[in-house]
């Protein structure tokens, strides 16, 4: 018998570390060869690590959530034979129970009080005997204090059931600290109880990621956001006839390929749209080429698959690009370097997308355009209200790079091409 040490590989791309988020195996638990032990991620890829080897897990390092270097054993595996590379003894686990197999959004609920009790009968509950008061008459309203009263609501105790220690029957808090401390809990009004539960999530994996981007952004970049309205009536007009002659090996058109080709055309006109700002050295990467991430929303949390090249690409070979690579975001295959890399960012929640947003920069962009629900509105044409398709578009800007004046041009471009729709596809 020995034992076989399962370190943190390599994953490449000059990584020195990854988060651990993922157990697949306990100690104890037998594995075969190529069996997935664990999972770790670096940037926005999951990596999962296989056993090289049969045998059985004896020890395991490292919890989820974890930070571990590359190189560091976090398993070892009791092997038949010689092929291990330490003795068995010397390897043999501490006396301590087998810790529960975790995942990386955990959920433990706490309840940090007692249980609520039911009453065992639907008659009332007997009034508090601590108290000394006069009964009250059936029906008469409590006597207490505000503070008191606030106290009984917040404890989901109906006051209706003590009688008071105080002048004329009046509850005191005295009253109520006693009523608390033989654990009685009185029905709610409406037969409704507290819910004094707590969930813990531990925040780890790709969870973990986004919330570090987002408070990088929010720490270095100040956003100024600027809204406006865009009339969509021509541009679906135009989308609708184009899927309904659909032809083979077309893909079906959402507004995002149309907000893409626009994007492009506005970005030729104004380039510093189109940046990085690596504010750490001081200097503002002006793009040509115009690679731009869509944020989807997947199981495992927002992520931002990026277009590349969109300037290169027409409206169906942007809508089969994004269609591409939403899927392989959604089912978790999406590679490292197609979730890297944009230059500037569209955020859309589709039919959820409300009337305004204040989306954040995706650092160290200096752009992102969110769009919003499109809802039939009334709008003067000049002699009558007339019914038209309408869509804000909310769009935040680093503003040590770009200047109040020139967001607002950059967006009245964007409404000019998508109001009128044909000038996306006029060259020159």
């Amino acid at each position: 018998m020995g034992i076989q040490s399962i370190k943190l590989p390599d994953v490449g791309e000059g990584v020195a570390e990854a988060e651990l988020v993922e157990w697949h195996v306990n100690v104890g638990d037998p594995v075969r060869e190529d069996m997935v032990l664990a999972a770790v991620m670096t940037g926005k890829a999951t990596v999962e690590i296989p056993s090289p080897v049969e045998g059985e897990v004896v020890w395991r390092g490292g919890e989820v959530g974890d930070v571990i270097a590359t190189g560091t054993v976090i398993l070892k595996i009791k092997v038949a034979g010689d092929g291990g590379d330490e003795e068995a003894a010397e390897a043999a686990p501490p006396e301590e129970p087998v810790v529960a197999d975790e995942k990386p959004a955990a959920v433990v609920s706490a309840d940090v009080s007692e249980p609520v009790r039911q009453p065992e009968q639907k008659s009332p509950m007997p009034q508090s005997t601590t108290s000394s008061g006069p009964p009250r008459a059936q029906g008469e309203k409590p006597l207490a204090s505000p503070a008191v009263r606030l106290r009984a609501k917040e404890a989901g105790i109906d006051l209706r059931q003590l009688s008071g220690s105080g002048p004329a029957g009046r509850i005191t808090h005295d009253d109520l600290d006693s009523f608390l401390q033989q654990g009685s809990a009185a029905p709610v009004r409406g037969g409704l109880q507290p819910n004094k539960a707590i969930t813990e999530i531990k925040v780890v994996g790709l969870r973990r990621r986004i919330a570090e981007r987002m408070a990088l952004s929010k720490s270095r970049i100040p956003h100024i956001t600027y809204v406006e309205e865009v009339d969509m009536t021509a541009l679906e007009e135009l989308r609708a006839r184009l899927n309904a002659d659909q032809k083979p090996g077309r893909p079906k058109l959402t507004i995002l390929p149309f907000l893409m080709r626009a994007i492009v055309r506005a970005v030729a006109e104004q380039p510093m749209v189109n940046s990085l700002y690596d504010d750490d050295a001081g200097i503002i990467r002006q793009h040509g080429g115009v690679h731009i991430g869509i944020a989807a929303q997947t199981p495992a949390g927002l992520v931002v698959p990026v277009v590349k090249h969109a300037e290169a690409r027409d409206l169906f070979g942007c809508a089969r690009e994004v269609a591409r690579l939403s899927e392989a975001a959604r089912n978790g295959t999406a590679q490292r370097e197609e979730l890297t890399g944009s230059t500037i960012t569209i955020s859309s929640l589709g039919a959820m997308g409300g009337i305004v947003s204040t989306p954040v920069i995706n650092h160290p962009e200096v752009a992102v355009i969110g769009v919003n629900k499109i809802a039939m509105r009334p709008q003067w044409d000049g002699t009558q209200f007339v019914p038209r398709k309408m869509m804000n578009l909310s769009s935040s800007f680093d503003h040590r790079v770009i200047d109040g004046w020139d967001a607002a041009t950059f967006v009245q471009r964007l409404k000019a091409l998508l109001e009128a729709p044909a000038m996306i596809f006029v060259e020159g």
